[in-house]
């Protein structure tokens, strides 16, 4: 059943190759209010494609976002229909992916290009569902000036009817930098962001773009914006997830650990090895759980070399937490004082 959705306060982006239905599962079992995107997936896909592959995903993932690529209206919004049938949550357009392949089908962030386009688009996606359209963008793109295609490109949109905006703080080069350098090289610039809400008061308006932590998400909620979206800090140290349901959306809640995380998340683990995944499609996103502590290192590559083997099963599991707790062990008795 689709939950009520409430503007998010907090996401993890959509990103290609890793928020796939194994890696949005766990995060689930760390925070239970982060909203959760899968990887885009173009409207043609969508339409024509194998839609329990690319849509399937399991009911305790509320509240699921599905991030859609495309620039033809109609098969968006057919898209959109059969996402919002298979039980998600908001249909979100990509207009800010740089790839190369993304722009020879004309999606992504080159239609920072063309916001009339980007509108009819999402009046499209609005008028074919009752879940909430929303769009996830860039600042601009190549010798764009960002004051003007930010805000042309929102008010847009926002002439359509749309409300919803989550804006990476960056812009895009979509010749000479490739998809990880436009992550990084071109400079963030939040301040337009904040200023895109205060002067947009009435849109609800997320940012993402080198968040690092939750620290730095509650730094930006201070500064007005409606919400915060990690990308890369969520994935490879998932971990500090565990906090955002107490820390962001202030829950009466214990934070859920590491050791807490796979126990809850071995459930899912079962039900999939049980019905034919392989262990490593789902345990190459816990990697970084145990990001800084000790065992960290034992515990990848446990999972790494084991849970690749066939029939690899939640022994693999149990023998790199093992490690990790040994590793702790070890410290704690180096670190304790002399009787």
């Amino acid at each position: 059943m689709v939950m009520t959705f409430q503007p998010a306060r907090f996401s993890v982006a959509p990103m290609m190759d890793w928020t796939d239905r194994h890696c949005r599962s766990l995060h689930r079992v760390l925070s239970s209010r982060a909203l959760l995107y899968t990887e885009m997936v173009t409207s043609g896909a969508v339409v024509h494609g194998d839609r329990e592959k690319l849509l399937g995903f399991d009911a305790g993932q509320h509240p699921v976002a599905l991030q859609l690529g495309g620039s033809d209206p109609a098969d968006l919004a057919q898209a959109a229909r059969i996402g919002e049938d298979w039980g998600y949550d908001e249909i979100n357009l990509n207009v800010g992916c740089p790839s190369d392949r993304v722009q020879s089908g004309r999606f992504g962030a080159c239609l920072m290009r063309e916001p009339n386009l980007v509108a009819e688009c999402m009046a499209a996606i609005k008028d074919a569902v009752k879940v909430p359209a929303t769009v996830k963008c860039r600042i601009g793109v190549d010798d764009q000036d960002p004051e003007e295609s930010l805000f042309t490109l929102v008010d847009r949109c926002a002439a359509a009817g749309i409300d919803n905006f989550i804006v990476h703080a960056r812009k895009a080069w979509l010749q000479g930098l490739s998809p990880k350098e436009n992550r990084d090289i071109p400079p963030l610039d939040y301040e337009l962001v904040y200023r895109l809400k205060r002067e947009r008061p009435n849109l609800t308006i997320a940012i993402n773009g080198g968040v690092p932590s939750v620290d730095a998400a509650l730094e930006h909620l201070a500064n007005g914006v409606d919400g915060v979206m990690l990308g890369r800090a969520a994935y490879h140290e998932a971990g500090l997830l565990g906090e955002v349901d107490r820390r962001v959306f202030g829950l009466d809640v214990a934070d859920v650990d590491s050791f807490e995380a796979v126990e809850r998340y071995r459930p899912y683990l079962a039900r999939e090895l049980a019905a034919g995944t392989h262990l490593a499609a789902m345990t190459r996103h816990m990697l970084g759980l145990f990001h800084g502590l000790p065992g960290a290192r034992a515990w990848r590559r446990i999972l790494t070399v084991e849970g690749v083997k066939p029939g690899a099963g939640l022994d693999v599991v149990d023998r790199a937490l093992d490690a990790v707790r040994a590793a702790l062990a070890s410290r704690e008795e180096r670190t304790a004082p002399a009787a």
